[in-house]
């Protein structure tokens, strides 16, 4: 539970990150490739302010994931991520006027319990791991005494 300032920060910029490229995609308008407009549409999209803003924040959220991967479990710290869906939905109502009906909110809040029980576990997880490894040491003190 220690770390769980950083999965946090994880999420918040994963989500910060979606928020970014909406604005950039909306700022630039419905998309239409054609054969001679393609690569010039591409570098619009690429370097438009906000788009690359995103990408650059996913830049920063994949490193803070990768720290948290090398501390904690992946199935721990993984499903901390939906937590991503719960800010966007929330942001993109507050932001975008995005619709936000009851479906969507009793989807968040079966993220939310999910999230919180998943965070329970790990609790748990770490004082077995540590008991676990206690009754460990304990049977190879008493398979050293018996073969001694």
């Amino acid at each position: 539970m220690k770390y769980i300032v950083f999965i946090l920060f994880t999420v918040l910029t994963n989500a910060a990150a979606q928020l970014m490229l909406k604005q950039g995609m909306i700022s630039l308008g419905a998309l239409s490739f054609t054969s001679d407009t393609m690569i010039t549409r591409i570098f619009q999209i690429l370097f438009n302010p906000w788009v690359f803003a995103g990408l650059a924040t996913f830049v920063i959220s994949m490193a803070s994931h990768l720290y948290v991967l090398s501390k904690v479990e992946l199935s721990f710290a993984y499903p901390f991520l939906s937590l991503a869906y719960v800010a966007v939905a929330i942001f993109a109502y507050v932001l975008f006027k995005e619709d936000l009906n009851s479906w969507r909110i009793a989807g968040i809040a079966f993220i939310c319990v999910g999230t919180v029980l998943i965070a329970q576990s790990g609790r748990d997880g770490n004082a077995t791991a540590e008991h676990d490894t206690a009754q460990l040491s304990d049977i190879n003190i008493a398979t050293n005494e018996i073969t001694r």
